[in-house]
């Protein structure tokens, strides 16, 4: 499980990124919570979706 200090400057680098950022960060990201993923999930286009599962396959 990753600190949550160490969770906090993802999610704020997340929220700040690019779309292609936000998609490398997400699938790099390592000992994250379900919680934390899906707080994540939520900063991400829903309209861009198939981006990210295209990268987790």
């Amino acid at each position: 499980m990753i600190q949550t200090d160490s969770f906090e400057s993802i999610r704020e680098e997340f929220n700040t990124a690019s779309l292609d950022k936000k998609v490398q960060l997400y699938v790099s990201a390592e000992g994250l919570t379900q919680d934390q993923y899906k707080d994540l999930l939520k900063m991400f286009p829903v309209n861009e979706l198939h981006r990210l599962e295209n990268a987790l396959q």
